[in-house]
C-alpha cells in the first residue's frame, strides 16, 4: 500500500515544475505529442517493406502475412473512437501516457514474436498504445496551445505524422538490411521510453468538466468483428475457395453485423458513428474519397515490395529507399495543395489530385517487366504520392468545414477512421487480387517461385487500384463547397 501510494503520489506531483514555468513551455507539448504522432505514423508504413522477409521467415503466403499490417491498420480504425471518448472521461494525460507505455510493451512482444499468430496478436496490442496517442495528440494541444499559434502547433504536429510516414519504409528497409526484420519493432522501445518519460514530466494535468460521458459499447462490438470477418473473407478467399462455407459464412455474417451496426447507431443517442452526418452531402463524399484514397496509397505500398524483391531480387534497404517515394511526394505537395485549396476551393484539387494518381498508377502498371526502367517507377511512385497530396488537405478541409461547430470531435474521429479503414481494405484488396492472379499464372506466394507470374498479378492489382482513384476522382467532381455550415447547426445532436 504504501509502494502504491508512492507512486501515485510521484504521478501527482507531475508535471514537474521545471518545465512548467518555462516561456517555451507550451512548444514543449507540442514536441512531446510530436514523438507520439512520429511513432504511430512510421509504424503504419515501416512493415510494408517487411512483409517480403516476413513470408520468408514464417514460410506463409503474402496475403497471410498481410496481416501483419492489417490488425494493425483495423485495430486503430476501431479503437479511435473508444480511446477518444474515454479520454474525455478519465483524461487525456494518462491516456496518452499509458498509450507510449502500451506501445512500447506490444514493439518488444512484435520484435520477440516466435510465430506468426503471436506476432499479429502482438500488433494487435501495439496498435491499442497507436490508438491511445492518435486519439488524443491534436486534442492535447488544443487544450494547451493558445488560439493565436495553434495553426502552428497543429502543422507541426501533421508534419510529424507525415514526416514519420515518409521515413518508415527507408528506416525499415535499413534496419531489415543490417539487422533483421525484428529490429524494425525493437527499435521503438527506446523511443517510446523517452516519450513515456517526457509524457509524464511535461504534459498538463486535465481539466475535466464532470460531465458523464455514454460511450457506444454495442457499437463498437458489432463494428469490429464486422470488419474482422469481412478483412478475413476477402484475404483468405483465395486459399479456403470462395464458395467454400467458412468464406460465405463470413460474408453472411459482417453483412448482418453491419446491418445491426447500422440500426444500432441510427438508434442510440451516442453513437460510436453519428450517421446523420452522412446526411450532408459534402462530408458523405469527403469520407468516401478519402478512404479510397489511402486504399490506393497502401495498395501500391503493399504490392510494389513483392515485385522489387521477388522479380527484381533489390533487398530491402533498397526496397524501402524506393517506396519512400510515395510518402515524400504526397508531403511535398501537401502543404502548396492547402493553400491553393483556400483560393480555389476543393473541387478542382481533389479531383485533379486522384486523377493523377490514377494515371500514375497506370504508367506504374504498364513499366512492369522483367527489366523494367527504375528510375521510371521512382518517377511514377512520386507523382502517386503528389496526386495523394494534393487531394487530401482540401478534402479534409471540405469534410471539416461542412460540419457544425459542435460536431468537429466527432467528425474528426470519422475522418481518421476511414482512413485506417482505406488503408486495411488496400492491404487486403490487393492481397487477394494479387494472390487470385498469381495463381492463374502458375505462380506462387512464397518465395522461390517463377518471377513472370508476379508481373501480371501486381498489373492487375494496380489496374483495381486505378480504377477506384478514378472513381473517387469523379466523386469529387459532385463535390459541393459548404457556404455556412452554420445551416446544419440546427441538427439535434447534443449528448
Amino acid at each position: 500500500m504504501a509502494r502504491a501510494t508512492g507512486i501515485r503520489g510521484i504521478w501527482h506531483s507531475l508535471p514537474l515544475e521545471r518545465y512548467t514555468s518555462r516561456d517555451n513551455y507550451i512548444w514543449l507539448v507540442v514536441a512531446t505529442v510530436c514523438i507520439g504522432a512520429f511513432m504511430a505514423a512510421v509504424d503504419a508504413s515501416i512493415v510494408n517493406v517487411a512483409l517480403p522477409d516476413l513470408s520468408t521467415y514464417f514460410h506463409a503466403s503474402a496475403s497471410l502475412v498481410s496481416w501483419v499490417l492489417i490488425a494493425y491498420l483495423l485495430t486503430l480504425a476501431t479503437l479511435l473512437t473508444l480511446f477518444g471518448r474515454l479520454a474525455d472521461m478519465m483524461g487525456r494525460r494518462p491516456l496518452y501516457t499509458f498509450g507510449f507505455l502500451v506501445f512500447i510493451i506490444g514493439s518488444a512482444a512484435c520484435g520477440a514474436a516466435i510465430n506468426l499468430p503471436m506476432l499479429i496478436v502482438s500488433r494487435v496490442f501495439q496498435a491499442a498504445g497507436a490508438a491511445m496517442l492518435q486519439a488524443n495528440s491534436v486534442a492535447i494541444i488544443t487544450a494547451t496551445v493558445p488560439a493565436s499559434v495553434r495553426g502552428r502547433a497543429i502543422g507541426f504536429q501533421g508534419s510529424a505524422q507525415a514526416i514519420g510516414l515518409s521515413l518508415g519504409p527507408a528506416i525499415g528497409g535499413g534496419l531489415i538490411g543490417l539487422f533483421g526484420w525484428r529490429a524494425i519493432f525493437y527499435v521503438n522501445v527506446p523511443v517510446g521510453l523517452i516519450g513515456t518519460l517526457m509524457a509524464a514530466a511535461i504534459l498538463p494535468k486535465d481539466k475535466l468538466s464532470g460531465h458523464k460521458t455514454t460511450f457506444d459499447w454495442w457499437g463498437t462490438a458489432l463494428m469490429t468483428p464486422f470488419l474482422v470477418l469481412l478483412m478475413m473473407a476477402l484475404t483468405e478467399g483465395n486459399s479456403w475457395g470462395w464458395t467454400s462455407p467458412t468464406i460465405l459464412g463470413m460474408f453472411a455474417a459482417s453483412g448482418l453485423l453491419l446491418v445491426g451496426f447500422i440500426f444500432r447507431e441510427l438508434s442510440f443517442r451516442a453513437p460510436l458513428v453519428d450517421m446523420r452526418l452522412f446526411k450532408i452531402w459534402v462530408f458523405s463524399v469527403g469520407n468516401f474519397t478519402g478512404l479510397l484514397s489511402y486504399l490506393a496509397m497502401f495498395g501500391v505500398l503493399f504490392l510494389m515490395p513483392f515485385f522489387f524483391e521477388r522479380v527484381l531480387t533489390f533487398n530491402s534497404a533498397v526496397t524501402g529507399l524506393i517506396l519512400t517515394a510515395v510518402p515524400l511526394g504526397m508531403t511535398v505537395a501537401a502543404p502548396k495543395a492547402g493553400a491553393m485549396a483556400d483560393r480555389y476551393g476543393p473541387r478542382l484539387l481533389t479531383t485533379s489530385g486522384m486523377a493523377l494518381t490514377g494515371l500514375a498508377s497506370l504508367l506504374l502498371a504498364w513499366t512492369l517487366s522483367l527489366h523494367p526502367s527504375v528510375v521510371m517507377m521512382v518517377i511514377e511512385l512520386v507523382l502517386v504520392g503528389v496526386g495523394l497530396g494534393v487531394f487530401t488537405p482540401p478534402n479534409n478541409s471540405s469534410v471539416m468545414g461542412s460540419l457544425p461547430s459542435s460536431r468537429l470531435g466527432v467528425g474528426g474521429g470519422i475522418l481518421n477512421m476511414a482512413r485506417s479503414l482505406g488503408m486495411a481494405m488496400g492491404t487486403a484488396l490487393s492481397g487477394t487480387i494479387m494472390a487470385v492472379v498469381l495463381i492463374a499464372h502458375g505462380g506462387v506466394e512464397k518465395a522461390g517461385g517463377p518471377k513472370g507470374p508476379w508481373i501480371p498479378s501486381t498489373r492487375y492489382s494496380l489496374y483495381v487500384l486505378v480504377a477506384l482513384s478514378l472513381l473517387a476522382a469523379l466523386l469529387s467532381l459532385f463535390r459541393v463547397a459548404e457556404k455556412d455550415s452554420s445551416k446544419h447547426e440546427s441538427m439535434p445532436l447534443e449528448w
